[in-house]
């Protein structure tokens, strides 16, 4: 282990190991600062206290030795801080808070006004009150319906309080709680009948003689002003998590760095991010609770201006880095594509058309096409996407589509392969399940070039498909795919930039988009194909399935047919769901024995699914169950009623891809959501949207609110940037903002190649280098 020996004038000589480690050049001197633990290297240039607004603003990135050693200072891990040792290091670490900059980026969850004692009579329900009041009796009490908890009666001058406690140790509370003790109190303030309350309450006792002020004035950590209260984890409690959180401010916030330019946190009014840091941990007495409690603070904004900063930039140098690329100039000679327009049976929307010329004008352009095409269910994304796959065979090249799960590839590759056959095109179908002979035929042809169309799931993109001409990817439902498969699929390219396409039907709303697909152009087909008719939804008890089965059969009678969706393939002993299996048994032979019932689920092979499809196009079956595979891609117009069971249990973005399902001839067609008992509160919530509204963006909006982005996406993969501070739906004005100022930033320094602008580069790579697949720049 390298030894530092201290000079005779207090500098440090660095070896020249730890040098290259820092980044600094041989010779450097930096000022050495004992701390617990170890020794805290500070460089010249940095501040020794929390700045102003003002001061936290004028630091100047790009200080190299100083840069370096702030970095390794906010990396000191949390054992090295003072009074922090192994058993607390462990506790902070379950947290999630392994480093002095994890720390300093756990903010508050919320915040406590403990600037004024109150007298009793002086409370207020439903606000969290600090008062003081002497012990007048201690009980523990059995409720009438038989619910045992501790009571204890707190009275000053002016009135009593009820203080109750649901879980705790009775013995231990009676000999704590003794009548006549004094008692400083903390806690939400509720109203019982007349009488004052406040449920488990934080307590400190007063020492005899002593005056609640006293105390006051003597923790202020924990008094006498707005306190912060942390996310906890068992075994920490609040005043341990406030004291390391004071002591990793005073010591380390100086080590934040400023990296965002002054000019434009000027422009939108917000302090600096060493500032709002501090200001958050320790916030000013006249700061306003509710502006901290609803995370829209100065100090909040501008952190989340911070994070959203840097995500932007980064989506935004991917974006330039595809404009410079070399890509292919496609030319746009209709050999297929007119065609096919003739076979149609329809008529393109306008939609369809003005984004077909949006993706030809990429295609078209000398750098490769990186475009999303959003479009509410039904509103032929597929045939948009077949008309792109058309323009790059016409020019001699592949074309691989990409589907999330089997079952819509293989609906992907019977609908292109009808037109394409026709039209003298090779498809290929690949799937991870295909095996021998069956997939080495496939990628024979994929690698010798003679299938020029390639649709598949994310086996398309393992190491052994390997393509003679690939100049066009296309991906569908790209929230169930990743950033890096994107990638991955480019490269796929081989000497050659393909362009890429992605779609998908889950309308994704604009701050998401921004969020997630900052480096995609964006299209969006918003119209839907003439003849199609709103659905009609409602929801439906189980007490009245009679009556929806009535409604079946009239359809049925009617000439059309229906859908009945369960979310299981089979019941379980654990579940009392209702399965596909056993009810598609039960309709047929119980409810329906008159009626043609089929069945459809993801554990049935590619031909058994493509059989059950087929019979219930052709119109040989009336009723189709079926578990949620017939989600996305089943095109019967003949179908009107679609019945989902236990619909409290599907997300929105599900329940309205299910729906898209009917509607999609001209005939009145109807969605039934069945629920079986009372919903949750956000299942409730769901159902009332879907039965408000059709509009798959207001649906979006609805189910990003009620789930959050994670859980809106549905996989930790799909690329969702785990913020620490931001929210996008709170800061979603922000969010435009710091898109404006990223692109804008790079528009006068593509590349960040400046100096000035290396620090940007640096964090930028640090952040979101691995994610976003940024090393080209560093």
């Amino acid at each position: 282990m390298p030894i530092l020996t201290l000079s005779a004038d207090s500098c440090l000589t660095i070896p020249p190991e730890l040098l290259e480690r820092l980044g600094v050049k041989p010779g450097d001197r930096v000022s050495l600062e004992e701390g617990q633990g170890g020794l805290l290297l500070r460089a010249a240039p940095l501040p020794t206290a929390v700045p102003t607004a003002e001061g936290a603003r004028s630091g100047q990135p790009g200080e190299g030795v100083g840069d370096a050693l702030a970095r390794k200072n906010l990396e000191t891990p949390m054992h090295s801080v003072k009074g922090v040792g192994p058993k607390l290091s462990a506790l902070l670490a379950r947290r999630g808070i392994a480093c002095v900059e994890d720390a300093l980026y756990l903010l508050p969850n919320r915040y406590e006004d403990r600037r004024e004692l109150r007298p009793i009579a002086a409370l207020r329900p439903g606000f969290n009150e600090l008062f003081s009041g002497r012990v007048l009796s201690a009980e523990s009490v059995t409720s009438r319906g038989g619910r045992r908890f501790f009571e204890a009666l707190l009275a000053d001058d002016s009135a009593t309080v009820t203080l109750k406690w649901f879980n705790c140790n009775p013995t231990f509370m009676k000999r704590v709680w003794k009548q006549g003790r004094r008692a400083l109190v903390t806690g939400e303030v509720s109203r019982f009948a007349s009488q004052l309350e406040v449920h488990h309450p934080d307590v400190e006792w007063l020492a005899e003689g002593s005056e609640p002020r006293d105390l006051l004035s003597a923790d202020p950590l924990n008094f006498g002003g707005i306190i912060p209260v942390y996310p906890l984890t068992e075994g920490l409690s609040q005043k341990v998590m406030r004291r390391v959180m004071r002591e990793v401010v005073e010591r380390f916030i100086p080590f934040v760095r400023e990296l965002v330019p002054p000019e434009l946190l000027e422009r939108l009014g917000l302090p600096g991010l060493r500032h709002s840091l501090g200001h958050l941990h320790t916030p000013p007495v006249d700061e306003r609770l509710d502006d901290l409690n609803g995370g829209c603070s100065a100090a909040h904004r501008a952190i989340a201006f911070d994070e959203f900063f840097f995500w932007e930039l980064g989506l935004a140098l991917k974006r330039c880095g595809v404009t410079l690329e070399e890509g292919i100039a496609f030319q746009v000679n209709h050999l297929y594509t007119k065609p096919l327009v003739r076979m149609l049976p329809f008529q393109l929307t306008r939609a369809q058309r003005r984004v077909l010329s949006e993706i030809k004008q990429d295609m078209m352009a000398p750098h490769p096409m990186h475009r999303l095409v959003q479009g509410d269910v039904g509103s032929g994304k597929t045939l948009v996407a077949l008309m792109a796959a058309l323009v790059a065979v016409e020019n001699g090249y592949q074309v691989a589509i990409m589907a999330p799960t089997e079952i819509l590839a293989e609906q992907h590759w019977h609908t292109i392969h009808r037109w394409c056959a026709d039209l003298g095109i090779a498809t290929v179908l690949i799937t991870a399940g295909m095996r021998g002979r069956e997939k080495s035929d496939a990628l024979g042809r994929v690698a010798d070039g003679s299938a020029r169309i390639v649709i598949g799931t994310h086996a398309v993109i393992q190491e052994k498909v390997e393509f003679a001409r690939l100049g066009l990817g296309i991906i569908d439902e790209q929230h169930r795919f990743g950033v890096l498969q994107r990638a991955i699929l480019r490269k796929k390219g081989k000497g050659c930039n393909p362009d890429i396409l992605v779609m998908t039907a889950t309308p994704i709303p604009r701050t998401l988009a921004m969020t997630l697909f900052g480096d995609l152009s964006l299209s969006v087909i918003d119209e839907l194909p003439p003849g199609r008719t709103p659905v009609e939804t409602r929801v439906t008890p189980e007490s009245q399935r009679v009556r929806v089965y009535d409604t079946i059969r009239r359809e049925v009678g009617q000439g059309r047919q229906a859908y009945v969706v369960y979310p299981l393939v089979e019941e379980n002993e654990r579940s009392e769901l209702k399965a596909a299996a056993q009810m598609a048994e039960q309709l047929g032979k119980e409810i329906f024995p008159d009626l043609r019932v089929g069945l459809l689920h993801g554990r049935m092979n590619p031909q058994e699914k493509e059989s059950v499809m087929a019979s219930f196009k052709a119109r040989e079956l009336d009723i189709l169950v079926s578990t949620t595979v017939i989600e996305v891609g089943i095109d019967v117009p003949n179908a009107t009623v679609m019945v989902i069971e236990h619909a409290e249990r599907f997300g929105l973005s599900q329940l309205h891809q299910l729906r898209g399902r009917v509607g999609r001839g001209a005939a009145r067609s109807r969605c039934i959501l069945m629920t079986n008992g009372r919903p949750s509160e956000d299942g409730e919530r769901r159902l009332k949207v879907m039965e408000a509204t059709n509009d798959g963006f207001r649906i979006a909006e609805a189910d990003l609110e009620i789930r959050g982005p994670g859980d809106f996406l549905g996989t930790r993969q799909s690329g969702m940037p785990d913020f620490r501070v931001a929210n996008i739906l709170r800061d979603g004005a922000l969010l435009e903002q710091a898109r404006q100022a990223a692109f804008g930033l790079l528009e006068q320094d593509p590349g960040l190649a400046s100096s000035g602008n290396a620090p940007l580069r640096d964090e930028l790579l640090r952040r979101w280098g691995q994610r976003l697949e940024l090393g080209a720049i560093g």
